[in-house]
């Protein structure tokens, strides 16, 4: 169901870790959110990622990880990965005529994080930093956590982890959008069939 609170396995205090990621769903991010610029419209927004789903392959690496990436607990993709970078760079280069330019307040925070020359021209060129070759394709699974407890909670995630997929598979997109209480609701989903 769109929008909907997934069921979580019962272990103590697992509400509290994925509070965060709980707010945007499951999901991989290919394009950075963004609002609409002036004068554009989310019909021609499905429209422009239909006909950008349509030109795209399928996107295969040899499987998901259960990985630490800085305080916070995520899948990420293993072996070659150059199909998934291929598939978010499109999404970025092909969809950001969609997005209003980011504000000088947006910029200013930012790069408070302490952006890399390249981050900070990314950060400019396309209203966000960690995307080209700057982006790394990951599932996020938990908020930051406690330094001390990284191991234990990754520990007891891989317990209660289904089997991941090996080889994963890129072959959706989905059109998401933020709602008024500020969760995330899938839109629509494309199939990537170039």
């Amino acid at each position: 169901m769109h929008g909907q609170p997934a069921r979580q396995p019962d272990l103590p205090d697992l509400h509290d870790i994925t509070m965060t990621p709980r707010k945007y769903g499951f999901h991989g991010t290919l394009k950075p959110p963004f609002k609409l610029r002036d004068g554009r419209t989310v019909a021609a927004l499905e429209k422009a990622v239909a006909e950008l789903a349509a030109s795209l392959a399928p996107a295969i690496c040899d499987g998901l990880a259960l990985t630490t990436l800085g305080r916070f607990l995520a899948l990420t993709p293993y072996g070659d990965t150059e199909a998934l970078q291929r598939v978010a760079t499109a999404c970025v280069s092909a969809l950001d005529g969609f997005r209003a330019p980011a504000s000088d307040t947006e910029l200013a925070r930012r790069r408070k994080s302490g952006l890399t020359a390249r981050q900070d021209a990314l950060l400019a060129q396309w209203g966000y930093p960690y995307v080209m070759e700057e982006f790394r394709f990951h599932l996020t699974l938990s908020g930051q956590l406690p330094e001390p407890e990284i191991t234990a909670w990754s520990d007891t995630v891989r317990k209660v982890l289904p089997a991941l997929p090996a080889p994963f598979i890129l072959d959706q997109i989905a059109l998401c959008g933020e709602r008024e209480d500020g969760h995330f609701e899938m839109l629509h989903r494309y199939t990537l069939a170039g």
